[in-house]
């Protein structure tokens, strides 16, 4: 089914807030604000891995990061209680902000709040659109990200992180991350980390 009017301009609005973010990626040799960057790839890799998605899952993907330098890790404890309330809060951020753009451009309450609990991953594992973002998520931090988490981490650390991202995923979303085309020493990183499991 092609994208609402209410979705372009969603989009739209969604890229426009993350234009503002002032720390800067790079892909292709172009440099770019880093959000806006990681809302693109999100959307290359859903087209890629969900092309039938919903557009609730589609915009969901798109502000998965809406805004997201604008509350900072380090403004909470250091530690895994620190993390959490820090992913929890933005979660509520994301959700809150997409959700103010969505009524803006149109989208009803039930749209709104469908994209909100996508947003929150309420129902991981229980809800296929959930599962569906998830797995995106992890597939786009495995082929965009990894490369720059390895050196700032050890290998005990990066081995967690790995362990911990796998479960994560639907068989499908491994089945997608084992064929991502990751440079060999990523690839052996991950598999290391997912052997016996």
């Amino acid at each position: 089914m092609p994208p609402s009017e209410q979705f372009d301009r969603a989009i739209e609005r969604f890229d426009a807030a993350n234009r503002e973010d002032p720390n800067r990626g790079v892909a292709d040799g172009v440099e770019q604000p880093k959000e806006l960057l990681y809302a693109r790839r999100m959307t290359a890799c859903l087209d890629r891995f969900g092309p039938d998605a919903p557009e609730t899952v589609r915009l969901a993907a798109r502000c998965q990061h809406i805004r997201r330098w604008t509350i900072s890790r380090t403004d909470y404890p250091e530690g895994r209680d620190g993390y959490r309330r820090w992913r929890t809060d933005l979660a509520r951020f994301h959700a809150s902000t997409a959700a103010a753009i969505l009524r803006e451009v149109g989208y009803d309450e039930a749209t709104v709040g469908r994209v909100e609990s996508l947003l929150r991953k309420e129902r991981l594992k229980t809800d296929p659109d959930v599962q569906l973002l998830e797995d995106v998520i992890c597939l786009v931090f495995l082929e965009h990200y990894l490369s720059d988490f390895v050196p700032k981490h050890d290998d005990k650390k990066l081995l967690g992180v790995l362990r911990k991202t796998w479960p994560k995923m639907s068989d499908n979303g491994r089945r997608a991350a084992l064929a991502l085309d990751l440079a060999p020493d990523l690839r052996a990183l991950v598999t290391r980390a997912i052997a016996n499991r």
